[in-house]
């Protein structure tokens, strides 16, 4: 029978050791309960009500978990890590972007050279549809870590909805310099170069998309729309099959879709 500490103000500090241990096992609803009970004999500690609130979120009981970072900034104004993962809970999770620029924004006038604020008020004004506000973030981001994947690779995503597609280009071209292999880059890329009417680019972006991901359906059918466009016949049809083998949709779209016209008799 595992231990638990004795119901005595001066256990607090074995509630919240048993309460970490719980937590960094995953046993959320245990550590939750010890720490609710560690709060009970010391209701002013910081590291319960901050580490509570991680327990929270891990449970995806996310209103509650805000509360519980509140409680701790309340004790510690102009913490880091609270006001960090209340900003990261607010936008990831509860999708309350304004509300997590304006958390962010505070921790800049404490750490105004962090990457990650920068990246990640990025991120919240780009859901926002505020992208070029997004590209001055991720900027100052990549000014602080200049080969992150992250930081050039959603700045690709910002520009490209700009329309900036040459510069969309060159900052996907950074995120592969830092990730080779990364399917989303190589995807991403290849729509770009059909913006661009670049269908041979493109559709070697797109095989190299499939070969990391065989099994991404979009990636296949795009292919097959430059493959056709090309003229390589062979190439669109295997595209086209190897799309509806995967989704089925997208027979019915191929029929329609004006890229598809010289492979209609094959489909």
């Amino acid at each position: 029978m595992e231990r638990r500490p004795t119901d005595n103000k001066s256990d607090y500090w074995m509630w919240y050791d048993c309460a970490k241990s719980l937590e960094d096992e995953e046993r959320y609803e245990e550590a939750l309960a010890c720490y609710d009970h560690a709060l009970t004999l010391c209701s002013d500690d910081y590291w319960s009500w901050y580490n509570r609130g991680n327990v929270l979120a891990g449970m995806g009981r996310y209103e509650e978990a805000l509360s519980s970072l509140e409680e701790a900034l309340r004790l510690r104004p102009n913490d880091y890590w609270a006001q960090y993962n209340r900003g990261c809970l607010l936008s990831e999770e509860l999708e309350q972007f304004d509300e997590a620029i304006a958390c962010f924004d505070r921790i800049q006038l404490i750490r105004p050279d962090d990457y990650w604020i920068w990246y990640r008020t990025g991120d919240a004004l780009r859901y926002l549809g505020r992208y070029q506000e997004a590209v001055n973030c991720y900027n100052k981001a990549l000014l602080v870590r200049a080969n992150d994947y992250w930081g050039w690779y959603r700045r690709g995503d910002a520009l490209r909805h700009l329309k900036a597609y040459e510069e969309a280009l060159a900052s996907y071209q950074q995120a592969l310099e830092c990730d080779r292999d990364s399917f989303w880059v190589w995807y991403k890329l290849g729509d770009t170069y059909r913006h661009l009417q670049q269908y041979e680019a493109a559709l070697n972006s797109y095989q190299r998309a499939s070969e990391l991901d065989p099994q991404d359906d979009y990636a296949w059918y795009n292919l097959a729309c430059c493959a056709a466009i090309l003229g390589n016949i062979s190439l669109a049809v295997e595209g086209v099959q190897r799309a509806v083998a995967i989704n089925c949709v997208h027979l019915k779209m191929a029929k329609t879709d004006p890229d598809l016209l010289k492979i209609l008799d094959f489909i």
